[in-house]
């Protein structure tokens, strides 16, 4: 009887958690492809779940947006170190930037709501910064090591360029010319 209840536990916890990672995907990819904020309705259906499964996991929209958000910091920084593993730290590089522009266009529909989170102190942009310069950092080390990247190269700087550059191409409609501005920002960090 309770090795049976343990197991009726456990799957609970399973299904709860698969609930909630179908959630993060479909609100990633909502406010991805909005550039207002789309309402919770809008985010349970395109989960295929009613609005109050979406409460339950997501109390509010600021919990909603504080998740995706943190679930996409720690895709960079874990993305970071998986390409490293499958690539060669320069084509690593690169790819990461992929990563990197994709969570820039994750912000687009959260970006009122994240705002003020911001402001309130509820999401810190300095532990984000810390985190996002780390995973730079480690695949630029494995560059210069490599001799792939120039290794006067600092992870502020690459982190500064990838914002420059998106900034001017990160809508939806440029993402040609942002992977050839990408592509000219990987050609500058090769060694000469």
């Amino acid at each position: 009887m309770i090795a049976d209840s343990s197991r009726a536990a456990g799957q609970v916890r399973a299904d709860a958690a698969r609930n909630r990672q179908t959630l993060l995907a479909a609100a990633t990819r909502v406010f991805a492809g909005s550039d207002d904020e789309p309402s919770m309705r809008e985010i349970a259906r395109a989960a295929g779940v009613g609005v109050g499964t979406l409460y339950r996991h997501f109390p509010t929209r600021e919990a909603l947006v504080d998740a995706v958000y943190q679930d996409q910091v720690g895709r960079l920084t874990t993305g970071a170190r998986e390409l490293l593993a499958e690539h060669p730290p320069a084509e690593a590089l690169r790819r990461w930037m992929d990563l990197f522009a994709q969570w820039l266009a994750t912000k687009h529909g959260m970006t009122d709501t994240l705002l003020a989170m911001v402001d309130t102190g509820e999401i810190s942009l300095a532990h984000t910064r810390r985190e996002l310069l780390t995973a730079i950092g480690t695949i630029l080390d494995a560059g210069a090591e490599a001799g792939q990247i120039r290794a006067d190269v600092r992870a502020e700087d690459v982190s500064s360029a990838i914002l420059g550059l998106l900034a001017v191409a990160g809508k939806r409609e440029d993402t040609e010319q942002a992977a050839r501005l990408l592509d000219l920002l990987m050609d500058g960090l090769r060694p000469r």
